[in-house]
Parts: C-alpha cells; sequence; structure tokens
C-alpha cells in the first residue's frame, strides 16, 4: 500500500530498480572505472542512513528513472533488447553483467522482474532461466585462468568478504539480489525470488553454506531502529532464505561428504530461534525444519537435529506455553527416527504408542498446546491431520464398513468382539473427544469452538460409523441447536456448514445416515429440527431407499425408545421413572427440561418416526410390507401390551423376544402408540396392491397380520393390555376379535369377488374399533354391537355364526340393512380418529349403491341443522331471507323442525350468536377436513374420499363426551326423526343435542360450533362418495337440492367459510361438472321444473345491502357481495344442469310447457320489475344452448321489447332476439322453407318492433349504435328471406319515414330489391 514505509531491503531494490530501468533487458558495456565502484560503495551506504534521508534518496532516484526511461523509449522504440548501450549520461552505475569484453556470458537481469509476477508459471519459466544463465557464467569463469581481471573489473557494488570468492561476479550479484528480493512485499516478490534462490544455491556447488548463511543474517539483519512493518519484512524474508536453503538439498549432501557437518545443528538452531521470535513464525519455521527432516537419513537426525542448539528447551516449555508447532514437530521426529528420546519426553511418553498418547492424563497436558493452534484460524493448523493420521488409521474404516451393515441388522445379538487394536482405537477417540473436543474446546472461546467443528470434520474421511456416536455427543449436539438457533450467532455459519458437510459425508449409507439421526435426536430429545429451525433430521429420514436401512433404523429407534437410560448423558436430579400418573398435575409442577420429560419427548419422537420412514419409501410390496410389520410389532408391543415379570418376554410361537422399558410407559405413550397403529394400519389399506391370488391374502394384508400377531402375544401369560376394561368393554372387545376372524374365514372364501372387497373394508373397520375401544373405553360399545349385527346380516348366507337373542332384531320391525349401517357410521363419525374415518369412508364406499332414500336423507339432515339464530331480528329482514332458505327446499318433511330448532331466519348480515362465537378467525382458519383438495374433476376411487389424516388432532376437537343431559337436551334439537328410533340414530341425535346444549353456553360455543362444523364436514365426505360412485342416479337431485339449499342459506354456510367452500366444491366438481348426470324414468319431470324455477328466481334476486350499512365494515361488505355472485353463479350453473337433464329426459312438447311458463315469467320480471336482476348474458347463454326455449318465447320476446317502458332492459334484450333469430334462421337450402314459414308467422310482430325502436331513438350514442346494428341484422335477414314485400307491407309510411332517416342505406337497400 502507498500509505506504509518501505523497508531497508526495499529501499535497496529501487537502488538497483534505478540500474535496471537503464540496463532492464540489455546488456550493459564493462566500464572499469574504478570512481564508479566507489558510487556503487555509497549507494550501499545508504542501507544506513536514516529513515527520512533514505525517503529522499528514493524520490530522487525515482524521478530520475522517469526521466531517463523517457528518452529510451522514443529514440530506439524498436531497438533489439539484447543489443549494446551506453549508459545514461551524468548516472554513474556498477557493472551488473558480463560481457563479452571479460570473456564471460551475458547474464539478463531483466528475469528478476520477472520473479516477482502473480502467475506462477512465468515465475518459474524465470527461475530457470536465470539459472541457465548463471550456471553459464560460472562455468565460464571456472575456466578463466586470470581471474584477477576479472574480479578488479567487474565487482559487483563494492569489494565485500561476502565467502563468495569462488562464484563469478554475476552469481555473487543475483545471490545477493535474491536474498534481499526475498523481504519485499510487492506481489508474489517472496515466491518468486525464494524459487530463484532455491534452485540456484541446488545448481552452483561453488555458493559454500557459511557464507550463505552469514549474507542471510547480514543482508536481512534486524536492527532496533527499525519499525514493525520493516522488522516483519526482513524476519519474513529470512524464513524463505532458510527455506529455500532447506529445499535446495544443500544440507543433505553436505551430511553426505561430512558425516560431521556442523552445519545442520546450525540451520535447525537458526530456524528454533526464528520461530521463537514471533508466533506467526512457529509454523512456518517448522514447516521448513520438516522439509529438512524428510530429506536427512535417521542417523542425520539423531546426531544433528536433536542435538540441535535450543531444541530441548524448545520442547521442554511447549505445554506450559501451548506451542503446537513444538508437538508437530516431535512427532514427526518421532515418526521418522522410530526411537525413543529423552528430548521427546514432556510431549511424547515413552514408549510411544498411541494408548499412551491419548491417555486422558496426557491429553490434559497436551490440551494448552492444541487450543493453542487456533493462532492460524481459518486455516487449520498442520497438527491436527498428523494427530487424525495417529488417532484413526485407515485400515480401521476399511474393516468396520465390511462388516457394519451385517452386524447391525442382526437383532437382539451381543455385538461383535472387535479386536483388541478396533477397541483400542475406540477408547482412545472417545478420550480424545471427551477431552479435547469437549473438555478443551466446546467449552472455551467461539475461535475453538470453531476449531472443534474443523477438527472432526477432518476426522469423517476416516470415521467409521460405529464411532458417531462418540462425535455427536450431548455437549456437541447441544453446542449445535445452541449456536443454529440463533441466526445472529458468530458461529451459525459455522455449524451449518458442519451439518452440510456430515450430510455429505452420509451420502447413500445407511449405517451413517442412522448413526447421525439417531445421534441428533437423542442428545436433543427429539426437538432437533424444532429448535434449530432447519429440517436435517428430516431430509436425512427422507433418504431411506433400502429395506437393509429401513430395518436398521427400525431396530435402532426400538433400542432408543426400550433402553431409556442411556437416552440422555447429562445427570438429572429428577427421577427416572414414568408412569400413568405422570401426566397428573400442574404444568407448573412438571420441569419438562429434567429426564423424565425428556425422555418422554425423545420416546414420542421415536412413535411419530416410526410409520413417517414409510412416506418416502419407494419399494415393491413384499419389502414394503416386511417393513411395515416391524413398525406394527413395535407400536402394538409398546402400546397395547405390558409385561408382568420382567422387561423381556420371548414368544416361541412367533420365535421372537419382546422388550419394554424398565420404567412404566406412560399412558399419554401408549395412546400415541395406538394412534399410530391405527394410520399405519389405515395407510396400508389405503395403499394396498391387488390381491391376485385368494390364498394369498394374508401375504400382503397388515390387518390380518395384526389381528393374528395380537391374538399371540394376547394369549401369553405373562403379558397383558396396557390397561383394564371394564366387563362391557372385554366383552365388546372379545365380539370384535371373533367376528374380524369370521369374516376373514369368509373373505378367503370368496376369492376375488366384489363381496371380498366388502369383508375387507367390514374387517379393517372392526380393527380399528377394536383400537379405538382401548382408546377411548366406555364410548364405543353400542356402536360396536350395532356395527357387528350389520356384519352378520350383510352375510347371512355365509357361515358367519348367528346372532345372539339379544342382538336379533324382530321379524316386521326390523329397519333395512342399509338403514342401520348408516346409522351406524354416522353415530361412530363425530368421534372417529382421522384413521378410523378413512375405515368409515372405504365401508361406505362399498355399500353405498344400496343406500336407501331414508338413509340418504338423514345424512342431509345432518349438514342442515344449525345454531338458533339471533332473536332481535327485524320482520321484513327475517321475511327476506327465510325466502333464501325456501329457495331450493324441496324436500320438505326432511326439514328441520323451526319450532323446535328457532331456525326462523336472519338477516344478510347474520350477526347471530354463532358469528359472535366463531369471531373473525373463523374465516382465515383451515380444517383438516376443508383443506383436503376437491378440485379434481376425474378421481378415482380413492381421490373421491376425503384425506383426513392430517395428524389426528381432530379427536381432541371433537368431543366424545356424550352423557345423560344430552340425552334429556336431544328432545329440543329436532322432532322430525318421531320413526327413527333406532339406537345407532339416536345416538347421532344425542350428539347433536349435546352440541346444541352447549350451544347455550356462551363460555363453550366456539367450541360446540367447531364441533358441529367437523361433523358436517365428515358427514359431506361420505355424501361426496356416494356422488362420486353414483352420478346417474335419481337420487343426485336429493343431494343436489339439499346441499344447494344448505349452501344457500346464510345460518348454514356463512357459520363456517370452510364448510360452505366444502359444499360448493362438492355441487361444482361432483354435480354440476361431472360428466354422467340423473336419467331414467325415476326422474320425476315435476321435481325438475320445481329446482328450475327456483334457481331461477335465485340468478334474478337483486344484492340486497344492510340497513346499517353505514356502520358495517368494508370486510364485510365485500364479504357480502363475493358471496352474493357465488349463490348467483351456483344459480346459474345449476339451471343449465337441470335444462340438461330435462333434455336427456325426452319429454313431450305439451310435458314441457311448464319449463317455457316458468321462462315467461322469468321475462315478465325482468320487462317489468326493478327487481328482477337476472342477467340478459344469462339468458343469452339459455337460448344458446337450449334454441327450442328461445323458439318458443320468441313471439312472446317480441312484444316484450315492443311494449317495455325501460329503454335499458329494451336496447338489453335486442341481444337475446337476435340470438333467437340466429338459431331460427338456417343458412342450409333444405332449411330455408321452414326458416321463411317460422319468421313469417312473426313478421308482424318484428315490424312492429323495429318501428318502436326507430320511432323511439335512445338517447345515448352507444345505445342507438345497439339498435342501429340490431336492426341491420334484421333486414339482412329479411332480404336473404325474400321477405321484403312482406315486411315493407306491415310498415306503414312513418316507420318508412323513421326507418330511412335512422338506418339509411341498409332501409333504402332492402327497398330497392324489392322493386
Amino acid at each position: 500500500m502507498g500509505s506504509k514505509k518501505r523497508s531497508s531491503s526495499s529501499v535497496e531494490e529501487e537502488v538497483e530498480g534505478k540500474i535496471d530501468a537503464v540496463t532492464d533487458n540489455v546488456v550493459v558495456p564493462n566500464p572499469l572505472e574504478k570512481k564508479k565502484m566507489k558510487k556503487d560503495k555509497k549507494v550501499d551506504e545508504t542501507l544506513s542512513i536514516k529513515p527520512m534521508e533514505r525517503f529522499k534518496k528514493r524520490k530522487a532516484l525515482d524521478k530520475e528513472r522517469r526521466h531517463a526511461a523517457v528518452p529510451e523509449n522514443e529514440e530506439e522504440p524498436k531497438k533489439p533488447k539484447q543489443l549494446r548501450v551506453e549508459p545514461v549520461a551524468g548516472e554513474d552505475h556498477a557493472p551488473v553483467a558480463s560481457s563479452s569484453s571479460s570473456g564471460l556470458p551475458e547474464f539478463h537481469i531483466d528475469v528478476f522482474k520477472d520473479l516477482a509476477l502473480a502467475d506462477g508459471n512465468v515465475r518459474e519459466a524465470a527461475a530457470e532461466a536465470m539459472v541457465k544463465e548463471l550456471q553459464a557464467v560460472q562455468e565460464a569463469y571456472e575456466r578463466m585462468e586470470n581471474k584477477d581481471f576479472v574480479e578488479v573489473g567487474l565487482k559487483l557494488e563494492a569489494v565485500k568478504d561476502d565467502g563468495l570468492k569462488n562464484c563469478a561476479p554475476s552469481v555473487r550479484y543475483a545471490i545477493r539480489r535474491l536474498i534481499r528480493g526475498v523481504s519485499s512485499s510487492r506481489e508474489c516478490a517472496r515466491q518468486g525470488f525464494a524459487l530463484g534462490l532455491t534452485i540456484l544455491v541446488g545448481s552452483i556447488h561453488s555458493i559454500t553454506l557459511d557464507s550463505l548463511l552469514k549474507l542471510i543474517v547480514d543482508l536481512l539483519e534486524v536492527t532496533s531502529s527499525m519499525k514493525g512493518q520493516e522488522a516483519k519484512e526482513c524476519l519474513l524474508g529470512r524464513l524463505f532464505a532458510y527455506g529455500a536453503l532447506a529445499r535446495s538439498g544443500r544440507l543433505t549432501k553436505e551430511w553426505n561428504s561430512d558425516k560431521n557437518t556442523p552445519f545442520i545443528k546450525e540451520f535447525t538452531g537458526i530456524l528454533i530461534s526464528l520461530a521463537s521470535k514471533k508466533r506467526y513464525l512457529q509454523e512456518p519455521a517448522v514447516s521448513v525444519l520438516l522439509d529438512l527432516i524428510e530429506k536427512l537419513p535417521k542417523e542425520a537426525l539423531l546426531n544433528h537435529v536433536l542435538e540441535a542448539p535450543g531444541l530441548h528447551e524448545w520442547f521442554e516449555g511447549s505445554t506450559e506455553v501451548g506451542n503446537p508447532d513444538a508437538l508437530l514437530l516431535a512427532l514427526k521426529l518421532r515418526e521418522k527416527i522410530a526411537v525413543d528420546s529423552p528430548i521427546f519426553n514432556k510431549l511424547l511418553l515413552s514408549p510411544f504408542i498411541p494408548s499412551n498418547l491419548f491417555t486422558a492424563a496426557h491429553l490434559s497436558s497436551l490440551a494448552n498446546c492444541l487450543k493453542e493452534s487456533t493462532y492460524c484460524q481459518p486455516r487449520v493448523h498442520s497438527l491436527w491431520p498428523v494427530l487424525l493420521n495417529i488417532l484413526l488409521p485407515e485400515m480401521v474404516l476399511q474393516v468396520e464398513d465390511s462388516v457394519s451393515v451385517s452386524n447391525s441388522l442382526k437383532k437382539h445379538k451381543k455385538s461383535r468382539k472387535c479386536s483388541s487394536s478396533e477397541e483400542e482405537i475406540a477408547k482412545n477417540f472417545q478420550c480424545f473427544c471427551d477431552v479435547i473436543i469437549e473438555g478443551s474446546l466446546l467449552m472455551s472461546s467461539h475461535d475453538r469452538k470453531h476449531l472443534a467443528f474443523d477438527v472432526l470434520l477432518l476426522s469423517l474421511p476416516r470415521l467409521p460409523a460405529s464411532f458417531v456416536p462418540i462425535v455427536l455427543s450431548y455437549k456437541l449436539v447441544q453446542c449445535l441447536m445452541d449456536v443454529l438457533s440463533t441466526k445472529d450467532s458468530w458461529l451459525y455459519k459455522v455449524a451449518q456448514n458442519f451439518l452440510k458437510e456430515l450430510v455429505a459425508w452420509v451420502g447413500d449409507d445407511d449405517v451413517r445416515r442412522v448413526a447421525v439421526i439417531i445421534g441428533l435426536q437423542k442428545h436433543s430429545s427429539g426437538k432437533f429440527d424444532s429448535i434449530t429451525r432447519i429440517k436435517t433430521v428430516k431430509d436425512l429420514m427422507a433418504g431411506f431407499k433400502t429395506e437393509s436401512g429401513c430395518m436398521l433404523f427400525i431396530q435402532n429407534l426400538t433400542n432408543l425408545f426400550v433402553d431409556e437410560g442411556n437416552a440422555s448423558e447429562e445427570p438429572s436430579d429428577q427421577s427416572q421413572t414414568t408412569d400413568d400418573n405422570s401426566e397428573i398435575g400442574s404444568i407448573e409442577d412438571k420441569d419438562l427440561v429434567g429426564t423424565t420429560g425428556n425422555s418422554d419427548f425423545l420416546k414420542t419422537w421415536v412413535v411419530e418416526s416410526l410409520p413417517s420412514i414409510l412416506k418416502y419409501l419407494k419399494l415393491d410390496l413384499e419389502a414394503k410390507f416386511r417393513v411395515q410389520k416391524e413398525i406394527l410389532k413395535f407400536l402394538a408391543v409398546q402400546g397395547l401390551f405390558t409385561a408382568s415379570l420382567g422387561t423381556e418376554v420371548t414368544s416361541f410361537e412367533l420365535q421372537e423376544k419382546f422388550r419394554w422399558p424398565k420404567a412404566t410407559t406412560s399412558s399419554a405413550l401408549c395412546r400415541m402408540c395406538i394412534e399410530q397403529l391405527q394410520l399405519l394400519l389405515a395407510n396400508a389399506q389405503k395403499g394396498e396392491g391387488p390381491r391376485a391370488l385368494a390364498n394369498g391374502l394374508e401375504a400382503n394384508d397388515l390387518g390380518a397380520y395384526f389381528m393374528r400377531f395380537f391374538s399371540t402375544l394376547h394369549n401369553i401369560p405373562s403379558v397383558s393390555l396396557f390397561r383394564s376394561l371394564s366387563d362391557d368393554d372385554k366383552n365388546t372387545f372379545e365380539r370384535l376379535e371373533a367376528m374380524e376372524k369370521s369374516l376373514y374365514r369368509e373373505e378367503r372364501n370368496c376369492g376375488l369377488s366384489t363381496d371380498a372387497n366388502k369383508l375387507h373394508v367390514l374387517r379393517y373397520l372392526l380393527i380399528q374399533l377394536l383400537l379405538q375401544v382401548l382408546l377411548r373405553p366406555e364410548e364405543f360399545s353400542e356402536a360396536a354391537s350395532e356395527l357387528i349385527i350389520c356384519c352378520k346380516k350383510a352375510f347371512a348366507d355365509s357361515d358367519i355364526p348367528p346372532c345372539s337373542g339379544e342382538d336379533e332384531m324382530d321379524g316386521d320391525a326390523t329397519p333395512q340393512l342399509m338403514d342401520v349401517l348408516v346409522d351406524t357410521l354416522l353415530s361412530l363419525l363425530p368421534q372417529s380418529s382421522n384413521p378410523m374415518r378413512t375405515a368409515i369412508e372405504q365401508v361406505f364406499r362399498y355399500f353405498c349403491d344400496n343406500i336407501t332414500d331414508d338413509g340418504l336423507l338423514r345424512m342431509l339432515r345432518v349438514i342442515k341443522k344449525t345454531f338458533k339464530p339471533a332473536r332481535h331480528q327485524e320482520a321484513e329482514d327475517e321475511e327476506d331471507d327465510s325466502d333464501d332458505e325456501n329457495f331450493l327446499g324441496i324436500e320438505e318433511d326432511e326439514e328441520i323442525d323451526e319450532a323446535k330448532t328457532g331456525n326462523t331466519g336472519e338477516t344478510d348480515e347474520h350477526t347471530d350468536d354463532s358469528e359472535a362465537v366463531v369471531g373473525s378467525g373463523e374465516v382465515g382458519k383451515r380444517d383438516p377436513e376443508a383443506s383436503r383438495d376437491s378440485d379434481e374433476e376425474d378421481d378415482d376411487d380413492d381421490d373421491a374420499t376425503s384425506d383426513d389424516s392430517n395428524g389426528g388432532t381432530d379427536d381432541n376437537v371433537v368431543s366424545g363426551e356424550v352423557g345423560k343431559e344430552a340425552l334429556d337436551a336431544s328432545d329440543d334439537s329436532d322432532d322430525s326423526d318421531g320413526g327413527m328410533d333406532d339406537d345407532a340414530m339416536f345416538r347421532m341425535d344425542t350428539y347433536l343435542a349435546q352440541i346444541f346444549k352447549e350451544r347455550k353456553n356462551q363460555a363453550e360455543g366456539e367450541n360446540a360450533h367447531s364441533q358441529l362444523v367437523l361433523f358436517k364436514l365428515r358427514v359431506l365426505s361420505l355424501l361426496e362418495i356416494y356422488l362420486h360412485e353414483n352420478p346417474g342416479k335419481p337420487q343426485v337431485l336429493t343431494v343436489y337440492s339439499n346441499l344447494a339449499q344448505a349452501f344457500v342459506s346464510p345460518h348454514i354456510a356463512e357459520g363456517s367459510e370452510q364448510l360452505g367452500q366444502r359444499i360448493w366444491g362438492i355441487l361444482q366438481k361432483k354435480v354440476l361438472k361431472a360428466k354422467d348426470y340423473p336419467k331414467g324414468e325415476a326422474v320425476q319431470l315435476t321435481t325438475l321444473e320445481s329446482l328450475l324455477e327456483k334457481n331461477l328466481k335465485l340468478a334474478s334476486k337483486p344484492f340486497k345491502r344492510k340497513k346499517s350499512a353505514i356502520s358495517s365494515s368494508k370486510k364485510k361488505q365485500s364479504a357480502s357481495w363475493t358471496r352474493h355472485k357465488m349463490v348467483t353463479s351456483l344459480a346459474q350453473s345449476s339451471t343449465f344442469w337441470i335444462l340438461k337433464i330435462i333434455d336427456a329426459g325426452k319429454f313431450l312438447e305439451s310435458e314441457l310447457q311448464r319449463v317455457l311458463d316458468i321462462f315467461q315469467g322469468v321475462l315478465v320480471g325482468y320487462f317489468e320489475s326493478k327487481k328482477s336482476q337476472i342477467k340478459s348474458e344469462f339468458l343469452k347463454e339459455i337460448f344458446r344452448r337450449r334454441p327450442w326455449i328461445g323458439h318458443h318465447l320468441f313471439g312472446f320476446l317480441l312484444e316484450k321489447c315492443g311494449s317495455t317502458k325501460s329503454e335499458f332492459r329494451r336496447v338489453e334484450a335486442l341481444d337475446l332476439v337476435a340470438e333467437i333469430l340466429k338459431s331460427l334462421v338456417s343458412t342450409d337450402e333444405s332449411g330455408q322453407d321452414a326458416s321463411k314459414k317460422v319468421m313469417k308467422s312473426h313478421l308482424r310482430e318484428l315490424c312492429d318492433l323495429i318501428k318502436d325502436l326507430v320511432t323511439n331513438m335512445p338517447e345515448k350514442q352507444s345505445r342507438r349504435a345497439e339498435v342501429r346494428k340490431f336492426c341491420g341484422r334484421v333486414l339482412q335477414i329479411i332480404s336473404n328471406l325474400n321477405l321484403n314485400r312482406s315486411f315493407l307491407k306491415h310498415l306503414d309510411s312513418d316507420a318508412h319515414a323513421a326507418c330511412e332517416a335512422q338506418l339509411g342505406e341498409n332501409f333504402v337497400n332492402l327497398k330497392k330489391v324489392e322493386r
């Protein structure tokens, strides 16, 4: 930098640069004047003058050089560089090169400039060229007989006693120039000049070592007057000069020629002394010494290097001051000589073996040396790779990897006996991590933590997978979490890079993957990702691709769950015991940081992680089934059972040993295991492959395997269920188990048939219900009994045992099987978990073909249930909104009794209690039910069902506690179920009654509302399945009418945006836009007419602003407008759909008169009522799609257009007339006569309309243009059909004049054609 002072060596470079400026790239003649040598001597003396004087001298020399460069460039721009030139007048220079006059070859000094360039190739070429020329000069010099003449005439700089008497003057100059150059900080001068010095000293043996060592000290002397930077330049120059000497090989050659040479000891002592001067010189000085050690034989090291002055003292004091370079030198020397020496006793114990080096006591003594190696950050000190090579030999990794996978997959066996060497390496590595990584580096400063991560990354390439638990210790994982939890941390990027490299090291190795996942989660209580807010563990778990890797991971997770004593290496004052009472007590009394809490957190992660293994796994069905079985066994053993004697039980039938934790598993963890088991079975049912062989059902039937496994384990005397059951639940449990066995046998007998599929889904529902009984006892006994009866009745012809007496249904009073089944499913639905709902939907899918109208209406009745609206409503608003509810109220018998429920209607704003309870948060909140995507029209069977497996949290929202008071309150909900005395239906009504009762309590209102919404969403999923499976049945109209009514009703749809969106999606995708639609004789035209009339009325309804609109927020106004548009859109789409069904019905023209009357009424309201907001585009689209409607209404439309008082309506209706004319007039010749006949029949009305239009032209220009455009079209049609004469005949004279005035050429041309 320009602001820094240059060192004395730099001044010398500038002085020589003055010579280079004139003689650069040229050969200088050989003047013999002694004055110039004296002048050169004076130049040398400038080195000892004061800094300010040197600065002035340098400035003057720079000025002279710039002036000298101009004439040289101008006068001789093309002269070759090798040509001889005279020195610039007035300047005195010492001779710097040999010339032909002295008999020595030429030496080009421009190579010194190239030695300082940044390009390494240029520096190497310059160094080789320099040495080649100097070798030629030296050889010529040695061949000369009269060296005195050259000595006198060609001495460079001055006659000095530098000891290089046997060297040519150019060589002596080059050596001095190179030594001074290594102290220069400009560009790459040190590297280039050191390279030149290395080659030169190694090539020219006339350069004596004693002279060279003395010259280095003299030329790069550090004096007391030097400033810090100057001294640093000289010290670094010495370092580079000594490095050049060591790498030249001269010291080795010297020892080979003289075993008693003193130069090796002297050189070693000089480097040790230099290393002691400054910390930044230590490592490079030792590096230079190591270069020498590599070149010297063992004898030379023992007799010379180890005997060097100062080395012993340097080693002795290294542990106290913390000298990593002394330890590095000792390790390399001991490795080379392979002999224990007393000089190493403080650093290396005798005998020197890894087990002695890596003992805890010795590592503690070396800790200072290792900690102080941070001075060279961000680079890792050279000591660490050497130390790790001793600690982790490569052969260990090869041996370990070859047997790791096979031994890891051997379950419940003792680990293989490692050889003594492998055990010793593991012990050494453990001790190293405990003492150095954790005890010294991680507990210290940020720099040392950084070093700890770097050292561990260095060890990864050699690290066996079995050592990962040692690396990922408690302290290291805690350090990672502390750093990564704060992005502003100084070590954040360091820790991030460590994890990145660790994941890269894992690669596709499943053994490493498992070890890293377990290590990270074990010491973070399973919360590494959540605390660090990254996805390291999640991404690692998603990387399993093989069956063996999954099995290994499951085995490790099982061990982690069972061996909870090793889950945390940190002691805790809290008890390790976790029992059923662990959940009792306030939060304040629980210390989640304690061992018990951490253990439960970790076990929770284990339970949740096991099923998630299958999420990204892509295996064939057989391999995936084997993985599922291992997961199922763990969840069943840990969640369903406990061992009464000890913690291990062996099943001889299964030939397997099962283990439990020593501490009793908490009931919360058992419930979690059951929930995950339910989820595993549900996912297995969804992903089952085709059952190709009847006798191979059990092979991939996870449900069947679970029941056999459960039965076997349950029959072991020392194994019992994790909770005791009441007599009713125990009876229910046994009956469910027996029925599942019967259905399984029947399924195998059915082979491949529809009945087999029905039996299969019923079996899975029974299994889910069995687990639900364990999960929530005393809640499902009645529903289970009803389901068992349904199973027996559904397959009465099979060998399933008959019902018991108490379960039999009386003859004539027996309800339909499907009604009972639907009622049972509905009674299970509110309290069921996500997996159980999946099983319910699967059963409904296979049985919905036979559902009765009664059962369907019961489901729809749930959707239309609602809370009582606000009582303080204005009378007129009540009347208006009650109309909304009655628009599509087709099934009046199934309506909710308003006298009982208070369903009286409300304003559009619907500010009733339901909104007050739910609040604005209901709009943005998404339920698991509502979040499922229903946008796919052509879904397959699986897509038609709702996927409610989003965490299984709905069970906490939907309360299953239905008490006696709820039974009493059920009378308040509805009395339309008078004939429904079925127990299952009564339970569903009881559930609804409980919700309504909770609704009265404002404190529980929000929970009650959410329960009702979720219940409706679940029933909607069943209705969606029904529509998907039965798109062409007449019952679709019933479903449509009720869902449309629910959507239009503000009490139902607006209470929950999710519910409204769900109903909208089902209507759009499964009804209105479905490929199929209701057909057949069962479709009644009267029903379609009623639906059509109400939809058209709904499409005509105007948007009503609230009377309190001034105080209403813009957000509410916007929401109301959006809802109005959606309702209008639904009405329009429904109209098109109903007309499509009517067209497909092939009804007689006389039967369709009512349809035409409905449209005629709509047109009357359109022209005469301001309240009618039906869109002309909508009517135009109807006439385009169904031309027959327009044809029948054409005359009426012409009449109303002419008689209407609204100018806007008249002009707008012209598009409707034009659309009908377009379909009436045929373009082909065969239809011309028919078109002409129709037009003749309406010609008078058409003439009257045109007369009214041209005589009463609108005032607005745009409307006038529309009138002229319409009249032009009509005249063109009349002309094409040759009806000109008839048309003109119907026009009186006033109309003729008005047409000519308003229509111009169009009308004139028509008259011309007529003539």
